[in-house]
């Protein structure tokens, strides 16, 4: 009986991947989850898709846990790839952002669920055994994104906007918290950078928004559905 198994309890633990380009992070889910290791085992961990390509190539885990912004490509590169690979692993989307955009983006590259970085060890162990009995795993306010997108057809989410398409993954992701009302060291927290990086990316924001501040910021985000 391997480690990585088919997913059910009773064939023991459930194999796991990490992909994230956050060592710490990923140490952090690995403490959580060595709390429920007689359910879920985490065989090994990738920081870059070409290392996490070819760790799940090696390791064929039952289960993925795959962070969606990574500098060199993210998660819809890694889906992209071990599909090409033609290899049978279940992917969940394990990631800060909760934009409907990166929901949608890695469930049609094929991942079966997607979580917020909130979620305890618990509810994460539930989601791994969840996704490789075959169900579909959302957090709460997620699922409704999906929905929307596939029962509107498939260009539902395919909005073009120059002005929002002009900002990278990472500055979308700090002026969403920004504009939620986190203070730059809390955005840091959250996004695991530092505050002189969280403030690198509002200048870079405001520069290519041609706003001056953080109220006009805000209502821009909030005009475009971030917040």
């Amino acid at each position: 009986m391997g480690e990585s198994g088919a997913g059910s309890g009773e064939q023991g633990p459930v194999g796991v991947y990490l992909v994230d380009d956050h060592a710490l992070f990923r140490a952090g889910v690995r403490a959580e989850l060595a709390a429920f290791e007689d359910r879920v085992r985490v065989l090994g961990e990738a920081g870059s898709v070409a290392e996490a390509v070819a760790g799940i190539e090696h390791l064929r885990p039952a289960v993925v846990l795959l962070d969606v912004h990574m500098p060199d490509g993210g998660g819809a590169e890694v889906l992209r790839r071990v599909r090409e690979r033609g290899v049978g692993v279940v992917f969940l989307a394990l990631s800060v952002s909760d934009a409907a955009e990166d929901v949608i983006t890695v469930i049609r590259g094929g991942a079966r669920g997607y979580v917020t970085k909130t979620i305890s060890g618990r509810e994460l162990a539930d989601a791994v055994h969840r996704v490789a009995a075959g169900d579909a795993v959302f957090s709460p306010r997620l699922a409704g994104f999906v929905l929307d997108a596939f029962s509107q057809g498939s260009n539902s989410a395919e909005v073009s906007d120059p002005e929002l398409d002009q900002l990278t993954r990472r500055e979308r992701d700090v002026l969403r918290l920004l504009a939620r009302g986190y203070s730059y060291r809390e955005i840091g927290s959250e996004l695991f950078i530092s505050v002189k990086t969280v403030e690198t990316h509002v200048s870079s924001v405001l520069r290519k928004t041609q706003l001056s501040n953080r109220y006009e910021l805000s209502k821009w985000a909030s005009d475009r559905r971030l917040v």
